[in-house]
């Protein structure tokens, strides 16, 4: 059975595409089966950068409406999916080149950086169809002010990729989301490993000022910390352990 999630690994970056088109990419039990396993791949290679893509030419229609209604409504491996994204330690980028409703955007949101084409549109269509978007709420107000979303959570109303940006939404709107997201993938490759990946987790969590102190003196003390302030008194490129 053909796989409805590929992965690539090549030069520190995995590059993940949802490829069910068919069923505009929903998020069928088997491709959210497919997109752990994908992460799966990616962390035991080290990425240091995870990519997710999509075949054409939506990028998310979310939930599979048809597995729904045939009595499969267990949620575990969707919120696990928005869990992962958010704890993988290399930073997430989406690249979103098509439309993206409902639940996609719960696997959008989650990500660290989110790269979208100018053209496309956003729905939280769950009111329309009897339900709420209730997961989908959790890693859209970690980016986004509640005032913000209000309106496309009560009326399930289309909104374009400008006002998705002015709510926090995405990160980057452009004509050209192959280009952007190559140009964030090598500016984050130029950062240390480890502190990427725990510039990461301070983005996501809160701290004490003392975990903060103690944080930042390990971080000037560590190998990669001496590397860094060798290398810019060297003026040279650091050399980075991977």
């Amino acid at each position: 059975m053909a796989q409805l999630v590929k992965v690539v690994v090549d030069s520190g970056i995995a590059t993940i595409t949802l490829d069910s088109p068919a069923n505009r990419n929903a998020l069928s039990q088997r491709l959210l089966s497919d997109l752990h396993s994908a992460l799966d791949t990616a962390e035991q290679a080290s990425a240091r950068v995870v990519v997710l893509t999509h075949t054409a030419p939506v990028f998310c229609a979310g939930a599979d409406l048809k597995e729904r209604a045939g009595g499969t409504v267990d949620s575990t491996s969707y919120v696990r999916v928005i869990e992962r994204l958010g704890t993988t330690a290399a930073p997430v980028i989406a690249a979103v080149d098509g439309p993206v409703r409902a639940g996609g955007l719960g696997v959008m949101a989650a990500c660290d950086l989110v790269v979208v084409n100018e053209a496309i549109t956003f729905a939280l269509t769950e009111v329309r169809i009897g339900v709420a978007p209730a997961i989908v709420s959790a890693p859209l107000l970690q980016r986004c002010n509640w005032s913000k979303l209000a309106a496309p959570f009560l009326t399930g109303e289309v909104f374009d990729a400008r006002r998705a940006l002015e709510m926090g939404l995405v990160t980057h709107v452009t004509h050209d989301v192959a280009a952007t997201v190559d140009e964030l993938s090598r500016n984050i490759l130029l950062g240390a490993p480890n502190a990427v990946a725990t510039a990461k987790v301070l983005l996501r969590r809160a701290h004490t000022m003392a975990e903060l102190q103690a944080l930042s003196e390990s971080l000037f003390t560590s190998d990669e910390g001496r590397e860094g302030m060798a290398a810019f008194a060297e003026k040279r490129s650091p050399r980075w352990a991977t």
